[in-house]
């Protein structure tokens, strides 16, 4: 019986763009299993199926991988937010529209808001500067909304417009650990419209 020597054929390389992606998606695996200080470049490497070289040439160490992971999410975030915001002219419906986007941002199976809003990094500077920008950039959004519709000032709307996101941010992972005890939408509901009688008590523009 023959034996084929023949080299085993190497696999096919990836577009760079869809290597980046498996990258991303093997290191958010190991960060929210592990945290940031417990994560390791070897596992992620590992749970990508790909050698550390790789790895390096696509991100020079673990965080920079972890500022693209989180760039990627919050990202994705602003883009869901900013859609709700802008699904409807009615400021009711945005209110109940904003408050369900975070909570299904909360509610993904990826666990992506461990890596936005629990990380074991938050302290760092670049980390919390990003953070801080994407509150501030919602805030902005909201006020805007905000301060059209009232005879509030800017700085006041922004405040209001802080509060609310705090508000859906904070009651949503609470909701979260709450082990199913309340369903998504009764738990949405509750909150926009706690959020909304109160801003609705605002003198409008005339």
């Amino acid at each position: 019986m023959s034996t084929d020597s023949r080299p085993a054929a190497k696999p096919a390389r990836l577009p760079r763009e869809e290597r980046r992606r498996q990258l991303l998606q093997a290191a958010h695996e190991v960060f929210v299993a592990n945290g940031y200080h417990g994560a390791a470049m070897d596992e992620i490497a590992e749970t990508a199926r790909v050698s550390k070289p790789v790895l390096y040439q696509h991100f020079p160490g673990k965080r920079e991988l972890y500022l693209a992971l989180l760039d990627h999410h919050l990202e994705s975030l602003t883009a869901m937010l900013m859609a709700a915001l802008n699904s409807t002219s009615d400021n009711k419906l945005r209110v109940h529209a904003t408050m369900d986007a975070y909570y299904r941002f909360i509610s993904q199976e990826s666990q992506a808001h461990r890596l936005v809003f629990e990380s074991d990094l938050n302290n760092d500077p670049d980390v919390s500067k990003r953070l801080e920008d994407f509150n501030a950039q919602l805030a902005s959004a909201i006020a805007a909304v905000i301060a059209d519709d009232t005879k509030l000032s800017e700085v006041e709307a922004t405040l209001l417009g802080r509060a609310l996101a705090g508000m859906a941010q904070i009651s949503a992972r609470y909701w979260l650990q709450a082990d199913d005890e309340l369903e998504r939408d009764t738990a949405v509901d509750l909150i926009y419209r706690l959020a909304w009688r109160g801003i609705s008590r605002f003198p409008k523009e005339s």
